[in-house]
């Protein structure tokens, strides 16, 4: 028979579940845990529901293996407190800090129920702290893959939002790149490039990387994947904002660019792309 199968804790959170409710509500406003983001009624209810959950999860005598199956609520339960406190801001320690501070409140009730044996008072008061730091490490560890997620797709976000296919003449596609070009960017960029070709029917995109830091042989690379891609779709491509010092580093590489299109400038890569695409611009006389 395991210490958990002769523990009095599921007795406590049976007999006591009210009270423990109250001290344990009372130790969180008393510490300030989650005064900033949660409502007293809503701290309330979270409490209740975890009181309730792991009620149950203990009565089957498991104690100290929270990934048994039994505790797979109770799990649940933390990893949306977890997410919804990291929507809302509260920090990693006062998320961890809403499982740990139910400590307190349980161990008053052992020191009451077990008044004289030290010995079974100390054994229930390890078995108790084990079982709370295993579900405060849970909540902390589920707290960091919501954090993950959410940072994860704000990236993804970014990257769509730094890429843009701009439409800058009939049949001509522009795209600006800013900052450093990785493979990841690089697959965003060439399928957000390739469905405007589509879409527009466009014959000529032009590339800008005067928002490109510094050109290596990655970025190169990466440059010439999408102008494979635009090409064997039907579309040339020009690149332009070839710095002199980019252009310097392309030739270092030894980078060849000979079957390319390239311009200093966006304005200079506008204009020749205006010329293939059959248009001719005026300059209309100023009228007084």
């Amino acid at each position: 028979m395991s210490l958990g199968d002769r523990s009095i804790i599921p007795e406590i959170l049976r007999k006591y579940q009210t009270e423990l409710l109250n001290d344990w509500l009372s130790e969180q406003l008393k510490a300030g845990i989650g005064n900033n983001y949660f409502k007293e009624t809503e701290l309330r209810e979270e409490c209740r529901d975890f009181l309730d959950l792991c009620n149950k999860a203990v009565q089957s005598g498991n104690l100290t293996n929270i990934r048994a199956s039994e505790w797979n609520d109770v799990r649940e339960m933390l990893a949306s407190f977890s997410r919804t406190s990291s929507q809302k801001g509260v920090t990693s320690t006062e998320t961890a800090s809403f499982v740990f501070s139910l400590k307190p409140p349980l161990f008053n009730r052992l020191h009451q129920e077990i008044p004289q044996d030290s010995a079974t008072l100390t054994q229930e008061i390890c078995l108790g702290t084990t079982l709370l730091d295993k579900l405060g490490l849970w909540t902390i560890e589920s707290y960091q893959k919501a954090r993950e997620a959410v940072i994860l797709r704000q990236q993804e976000e970014l990257i769509e939002l730094s890429t843009p296919v701009v439409k800058l003449w009939e049949g001509i596609l522009a795209l600006p790149v800013i900052g450093t070009l990785d493979s990841g960017r690089t697959q965003v960029m060439m399928e957000s490039l390739l469905q405007q070709i589509v879409e527009t029917g466009s014959d000529v995109a032009i590339i800008d990387i005067t928002g490109v830091p510094t050109v290596d042989t990655l970025t190169a690379q990466n440059l010439l994947k999408t102008v494979t891609a635009a090409r064997l779709m039907g579309a040339d491509c020009i690149i332009s904002g070839i710095r002199p010092q980019i252009a310097q580093t392309i030739v270092y590489l030894g980078v060849d660019l000979a079957d390319i299109v390239t311009k200093a400038t966006l304005a200079d890569a506008f204009a020749l792309a205006v010329k293939r695409a059959g248009f001719t611009i005026n300059r209309s006389q100023a009228q007084i």
